[in-house]
């Protein structure tokens, strides 16, 4: 992908420009070469160069220690890009992934006021009309956004998630930014290739894109909370619809207890039993049922409230499951439980997941190694979170790429399953599990469904019947009439059209230095007598040897800072 298929504004070549400096400065500067950005680095930095690399005790998880730092440094976008890349275990390797889940996303709040304004701003009112109180301090601060407390003016205490101002012109910039250069890393950095850089920032964009907009979350709230209205053990906080615009988002405030009181507070009134089977019920139930599950439940998304309710919090980031993804991920689960592994590779192998290099057999062996491993393993001795990282180890050492749904379940799922077993050390997931399955198997099997997907294929098939001789007709028109046309893609050939771009013009600049320079020797042993309007013609001959010489400077320079001057 061409340079020039960035925007050409000064904002995408000032970003580029931090970007390149950022990752030459934390010893990325081989990647920035290659890509064909060290231009934009400013020469005092390029003569310095880049640190030492750290001792290569642990290659990997120094590399993830200085990306933290490029995250850091280069500030919301890449923070939210290297913890979705965290949530990735299939692609990136496990070292990286624990050092990119040490980012925060915390940052300095942006001030009350200005919050004010932009709330009264969306919902097109004053905001003492529609607020009683509105805090100043807000009680949690992101770099996308930040949340304050207040009270409605019907007297409902309410909480305002407000975006931070600019901030998608800012992403939006850095999104674009990513795709080059995810594409080009992807091209002339075949190394890193295994981390599938492109499908990193396609997920990226897709994910951030709703997160901005809060107008979606809304939405998923309102349906979370339709899905469990008959359920007294699940609360979902109800959104204020007139006071929500696509940067402003007003929820019910819920009031309740945090995990660690019911933890260590026996007095806090809590059924543990009842509370953690209702948690994992909550989510099989979202796994195998609705096809929309809450894809972040960590403890600080649930809320608990005496005797055993729960309630779900942050719906920022939701996974959606199809039915034919779901059908995909039930046969998958059946295989692994009657180790039937080949039932597993081929449901993979379904849904694309199978890459160019992966090996089947080794992928069978790897797979019947680890059911082995864990089949007939009592129930207190299953650790999930083990279990789903060697699985997501498999599967990138075996050149898998599982689909973004898959993985997102597996973290969830892994999640729940933790907290709920801290709350409940006796709890039986699988019990919770099977009937859920059973039930989504026979769902998918049943003979209702099979005559309807019969249908829609028949009909289908009907239709393609139908077309294909007009298609025909069409084609061998075209062909008598000589347009058809046949239109080759090259690959890989746009490092070496700039190459010979950049040589060219080099070659004609130093023609014109060369030139310059002897055309000044020539006019410098003219005899000093003559003139030029009044001046001596000598001058001329040293104004050109000035020239020439900054000339072979300048081009000098550019060999030096390409890196290729022999």
């Amino acid at each position: 992908m061409s340079i020039v298929s960035l925007p050409q504004t000064v904002r995408s070549f000032a970003r580029l420009r931090t970007i390149a400096q950022v990752l030459t400065r934390h010893g990325f500067g081989h990647i920035v070469e290659r890509v064909q950005i060290r231009r934009y680095i400013p020469m005092p930095q390029w003569l310095v160069g880049p640190p030492p690399p750290p001792p290569e005790h642990d290659a990997l998880r120094s590399i993830g220690q200085r990306l933290v730092k490029v995250c850091e440094e280069l500030g919301p976008t890449f923070i939210k890009l290297g913890q979705l890349s965290a949530a990735r275990p299939d692609l990136v390797p496990k070292s990286i992934i624990e050092e990119l889940s040490k980012l925060q996303d915390h940052v300095a709040p942006f001030p009350a006021d200005q919050a004010r304004a932009l709330v009264a701003e969306a919902i097109g009112q004053p905001i003492e009309s529609v607020f009683r109180t509105f805090e100043s301090e807000p009680f949690a601060s992101g770099s996308i956004a930040q949340v304050h407390r207040g009270v409605t003016a019907a007297g409902e205490n309410v909480v305002i998630k407000v975006r931070r101002p600019g901030i998608d012109g800012v992403i939006a910039t850095d999104v674009t930014i990513l795709r080059w250069l995810a594409d080009a890393v992807e091209k002339y950095v075949p190394e890193v290739a295994f981390a599938r850089p492109t499908v990193l920032v396609q997920e990226f964009a897709h994910a951030i894109t709703k997160e901005l907009d809060f107008v979606n979350e809304a939405s998923v709230t309102t349906r979370f909370g339709e899905a469990f209205a008959d359920n007294a053990n699940i609360k979902v906080p109800r959104v204020h619809w007139d006071l929500t615009e696509s940067n402003v988002l007003t929820l019910e405030y819920v009031d309740g207890q945090r995990i660690r009181d019911v933890l260590e507070r026996p007095s806090a009134g809590f059924d543990r039993r009842e509370l953690g089977r209702n948690l994992a019920e909550a989510f099989m139930r979202q796994f195998f049922q609705f096809g929309l599950f809450h894809a972040d439940p960590h403890p600080g998304n649930l809320i608990f409230i005496p005797p055993a309710t729960i309630a779900l919090i942050d719906f920022g980031n939701a996974g959606q499951i199809d039915d034919e993804l779901m059908g995909r991920l039930v046969v998958a689960l059946v295989g692994t439980i009657r180790k039937e592994v080949d039932l597993v590779i081929d449901s993979l192998a379904d849904t694309g997941a199978l890459g160019p290099h992966t090996d089947r057999s080794l992928l069978r062996r790897d797979l019947r190694e680890m059911l082995e491993k864990y089949y007939g393993l009592p129930l207190r001795r299953l650790e999930f979170g083990a279990i789903f990282t060697e699985l997501m180890e498999l599967a990138q050492r075996n050149d898998v790429v599982l689909p973004r749904e898959f993985v997102q379940l597996g973290r969830s799922l892994v999640a729940v399953a933790g907290t709920a077993l801290l709350i409940d050390p006796e709890l039986n997931i699988l019990e919770i599990i099977r009937p859920r399955l059973t039930e989504t198997l026979k769902r998918q099997f049943s003979g209702k469904r099979i005559v309807r997907e019969l249908g829609f294929a028949g009909w289908n098939l009907v239709n393609a019947l139908r077309d294909a001789p007009r298609m025909l007709r069409d084609l061998m028109r075209r062909g008598t009439r000589g347009q058809l046309q046949v239109t080759i893609r090259h690959q890989n050939l746009d490092h070496l059209a700039s190459e010979l771009d950049r040589s060219s013009n080099r070659l004609a600049f130093s023609i014109l230095m060369a030139a310059t320079f002897i055309g000044s020797s020539m006019v410098i042993s003219r005899p000093a007598a003559e003139t030029i309007w009044g001046m001596p013609i000598r001058f001329f001959g040293f104004a050109g040897y000035v020239i020439s010489f900054f000339m072979a400077v300048w081009l000098v320079i550019a060999i030096l800072r390409s890196g290729k001057l022999s």
